[in-house]
């Protein structure tokens, strides 16, 4: 598969893909956000702590949080402010909820074999600060191998820039097409090994917006190895 098979999409044309998939194609984010969940999940081989911040990527997380429960790979779940988390990410916390799994305010690693980072999505224009800024310091001086999602929180998805700090990824899950921050200036620094996964976008949304990423890329396997398609 060439580079040109697997082209990017940027921060503003995954939220017009978001859209065009619910309003157009009657899929609700609600599923592309369970598949996320589910696809994040299969790269957990230890012990997950989940990290959640206030977005949809907290969602993506939260969902990942309850599939290792079902796996028996969870360790807990913390959420920087769950009192802001709306929508599909609120659903999600919800469910959670209902399946007595408690989400914590504070950030515990103590007895995680792997942390899931699921702050920062492709929405990041500026320095982690507060919170959240603490929290990916002790990620990073924990020494855990970490699986972010679709981006590690702090790099910027569209330029490739680390903020100060930046989560030091060892797997990058990236949610239906790769972001183009991944591949250039800091992002394959902080980004470690990037796998490209099919969360249930249709082709034809992608499309719509100009983005030409084939009809089958996902015809052998439903996740792809970035690395393996420059």
């Amino acid at each position: 598969m060439s580079s040109s098979a697997l082209p990017t999409l940027s921060s503003s044309q995954v939220k017009e893909v978001d859209s065009l998939t619910q309003e157009r194609f009657g899929i609700p984010v609600d599923w592309l956000m369970e598949a996320a969940g589910w696809q994040v999940a299969r790269f957990c081989d230890k012990t997950a702590v989940v990290v959640c911040g206030v977005g949809n990527n907290a969602g993506d997380g939260l969902a990942a949080a309850r599939h290792l429960r079902s796996w028996g790979k969870l360790g807990a779940v913390c959420c920087v402010d769950e009192s802001r988390l709306r929508g599909s990410a609120a659903h999600e916390l919800d469910v959670l909820r209902k399946l007595a799994v408690e989400v914590s305010s504070e950030l515990y690693l103590d007895d995680a074999g792997l942390v899931v980072d699921a702050m920062f999505g492709t929405g990041l224009w500026r320095a982690p600060e507060g919170r959240f800024a603490e929290w990916i310091r002790i990620i990073n001086e924990s020494g855990k191998p970490v699986v972010a999602i679709d981006v590690p929180s702090g790099l910027d998805a569209d330029s490739g820039v680390a903020y100060a700090p930046t989560v030091r990824a060892s797997v990058t899950v990236t949610l239906g097409l790769p972001k183009p921050g991944l591949i250039k200036a800091d992002g394959p620094r902080v980004s470690g090994d990037v796998w490209v996964a099919d969360i249930g976008v249709p082709w034809e949304a992608y499309e719509a917006i100009g983005v030409h990423a084939g009809r089958h890329l996902f015809a052998k396997r439903d996740i792809v190895r970035l690395e393996d398609t420059l």
